[in-house]
């Protein structure tokens, strides 16, 4: 909406337009041909034809991408394609606002922004010095984007060092490792599960994955959990043996080592040794990934099979949540990207809540906000919570991410990769 026309409709809103001035339609003239016709009841003309207000000048018309145009394939084609979104209406509209807000992200230097004596330390005042802080990019998505295609895609972004922090949950850590010793194979929605169940194969979607996968998964996760839980016992003996030493004060007590879920993804990501892994690229660019639901999955069910045979092996949240809120904290200015809902919307909301909001937010997923959950929850619901900025221009497409994130990431990070990196280089987030 053009802002014109929001001025227009809002001093409307202010003149105390009555109910009573919009159902009495304005007659149309009687020269008019519509009213002139006596087939049309003149009540019927007035209402379904009356006059409307002009629409301001700087109204955008809506038109589509038009293939007539574009009859010869060429590697711009795409590229036209979702710039005519822009003007298409609808989610093909929110698209094109979503790319606008991810490169306006990824573009952001503190040298945009005037120092402001009274809050910065003197030393930002350097041009060149601004010019080299970026925003930090939270990137959070759930497990189906894991288990689809959209493993490539991000695998793509996460190994250009294109996103700082990740949030996802335990079917978005396992089904990625999981892929490294078996494929995911394409199904329908409509095979039935008893049938299924009985030949032990698993269906997400119209995607099957057989206990086999599972099962390979476990012979290679089982033992490393055994060797991280020694590793937590030699520690915490040698913590305990400092600390029933001659300590001169508190101030000497050694930090005690514990696992935490981002601890033990990023050790999982370094032994998978598998290029086509996510959690292989995060760990390789140290790109944290944070999920507070590990358990929730197979690695939970392997977590408890093991505290059978030697219970004690301990997961640290309270770490990892001050991890991820300094990182919001500690960032000059932040961006959002969350595809999906439930627990990696809200913990990558909560951090950014930490600072008083992102800068930058964009949602994709179909949820809807009707019966008050935080996973369909709007941009606008957000802001009153303080989890985005009340100056930011946050956009929720709500459309299925199998379509539409390939076509958001075409135009963003896989745009000019070599040139984007080398204007980063160098580049912090914080100081």
């Amino acid at each position: 909406m053009s802002q014109d026309l929001l001025e227009l409709l809002k001093k409307e809103e202010s003149d105390g337009l009555k109910q009573e001035q919009i159902i009495s339609s304005k007659p149309l003239p009687t020269s008019s041909s519509i009213t002139s016709n006596p087939h049309i009841p003149s009540v019927s003309a007035s209402a379904v034809l009356g006059e409307s207000y002009s629409m301001p000048k700087d109204s955008v018309i809506c038109h589509g991408h038009d293939f007539e145009k574009s009859k010869d394939a060429s590697s711009e084609l795409l590229d036209k394609i979702v710039s005519d979104m822009r003007t298409t209406g609808f989610q093909a509209t929110n698209l094109s606002l979503a790319i606008d807000q991810i490169q306006a992200m990824r573009s952001w230097r503190l040298s945009d922004v005037p120092f402001e004596p009274e809050t910065e330390d003197p030393s930002m005042k350097d041009m060149e010095i601004r010019s080299k802080v970026r925003a930090r990019i939270f990137f959070s998505f759930t497990s189906n984007q894991i288990s689809c295609g959209q493993r490539e895609v991000i695998r793509f972004m996460v190994q250009h060092n294109m996103v700082d922090v990740i949030v996802t949950t335990a079917g978005g850590i396992e089904e990625d490792l999981m892929k490294c010793f078996e494929p995911t194979y394409m199904g329908d929605f409509r095979l039935p599960g008893r049938e299924l169940r009985k030949k032990g194969i698993n269906r997400i979607g119209n995607l099957l994955v057989p206990n086999k996968n599972y099962c390979r998964f476990e012979d290679w996760l089982t033992p490393l959990i055994g060797k991280m839980h020694d590793e937590q016992d030699e520690k915490s003996l040698e913590w305990a043996n400092k600390v029933t030493g001659n300590l001169d004060d508190e101030t000497d007590l050694p930090s005690k080592f514990v696992w935490t879920p981002s601890k033990v993804i990023a050790r999982l990501g370094h032994e998978i040794n598998d290029e086509s892994s996510v959690l292989y690229w995060a760990s390789k660019n140290n790109i944290p990934i944070f999920c507070p639901a590990l358990t929730d999955g197979s690695i939970g069910d392997m977590i408890y099979f093991h505290s059978y045979k030697k219970p004690g092996f301990v997961l640290d949240i309270a770490e990892d949540i001050r991890a991820i809120n300094d990182l919001a904290v500690q960032s000059y200015c932040s961006g959002q990207i969350i595809i999906g809902g439930g627990v990696v919307k809200h913990h990558t909301c909560n951090a950014n809540l930490m600072r008083n909001g992102a800068n930058y937010s964009v949602y994709v997923n179909t949820g809807n906000e009707f019966d008050g959950s935080d996973s369909g929850a709007s941009c606008e619901e957000a802001l009153s919570w303080g989890k985005i900025r009340i100056t930011a221009k946050p956009v929720k497409v709500t459309a299925e991410a199998s379509i539409v994130w390939p076509l958001i990431v075409s135009q963003t990070f896989a745009k000019d990769v070599n040139e984007w990196k080398q204007k980063n280089k160098d580049c912090v987030c914080w100081m």
